[in-house]
């Protein structure tokens, strides 16, 4: 059986990956800052599934959580197979009105830590000519729009080059570039989703079977909906300066509250 890592894997995303992953066999490695939560969501799995669920208390923004997984993706004697960097959260509040301090964190956690991470896991993954990294982004690295969607684009970025730098090897990358998605993630940023349209959900089961589809195809970049593909589309051939404006305001109608 091949084993899967998962970061931010109690709610939201990471937790469909785990529901999928787990349902078609796969052990699993379950990461985040709750030890009780992770404890509740390996029992469920293993009981539902009757795969192994290994826990692993980690806090990325801080350099000993992510040198705790580095540690755990470099182990040899438990290898993973599958690495899906999820953990990220979003600071409420435009530039200037976030603290330095918590910019910091996030670029931390979106971007030092995928890296270290990616890299940790994709190095025994080509040893072994077999593997693969999901690096969950967003579809606001297309979009100026702040310091979140500017570290998402680094993930896209990185990604992408990773992923051609290591074609033919075995092991395949991609960044997941989803747009609204049900989650804890608002409601943990204290923004307000209530002016959100309805048809610019997602639901997170139906984007991690749309996500691992498009890894299956080789694709390094997946945005896992017809909706947003359409929209992403449009931001390609939109004048840069009139796009600034427009998600400008977009953020601030259907953004923090």
């Amino acid at each position: 059986m091949t084993t899967a890592l998962i970061t931010g894997a109690t709610a939201g995303i990471g937790a469909a990956f785990a529901r999928r992953l787990a349902a078609d066999g796969h052990n699993l490695v379950l990461v985040a800052r709750n030890t009780e939560r992770l404890r509740e969501q390996a029992t469920e799995l293993h009981d539902l599934h009757g795969i192994e669920a290994e826990v692993l208390t980690a806090d990325l923004s801080e350099d000993d959580g992510i040198a705790s997984v580095e540690a755990r993706l470099t182990d040899r004697q438990q290898s993973v197979d599958l690495l899906i960097n999820n953990a990220g959260f979003g600071n409420k509040g435009r530039y200037l009105e976030v603290s330095t301090a918590d910019e910091l964190k996030m670029l931390k956690v979106h971007c030092e830590a995928v890296l270290r991470l990616t890299s940790a896991a994709a190095a025994g993954m080509k040893e072994r000519g077999r593997g693969g990294v999901v690096n969950v982004a967003s579809v606001a690295a297309f979009v100026p729009r702040g310091t979140y969607g500017a570290s998402k684009a680094w993930v896209v970025q990185f990604t992408q080059g990773a992923a051609k730098d290591l074609a033919g090897s075995g092991v395949r990358l991609m960044a997941l570039c989803p747009g609204f998605v049900r989650t804890e993630f608002h409601e943990r940023a204290g923004m307000g989703t209530g002016n959100i349209p309805g048809w610019m959900w997602l639901d997170a089961d139906k984007l991690v079977a749309a996500a691992l589809a498009d890894l299956a195809r080789g694709k390094s970049v997946s945005i896992p909906d017809a909706r947003y593909k359409t929209l992403m589309g449009l931001v390609k051939v939109a004048p840069r300066g009139l796009l600034g404006g427009v998600t400008s305001k977009t953020g601030r109608k259907y953004g923090p509250q």
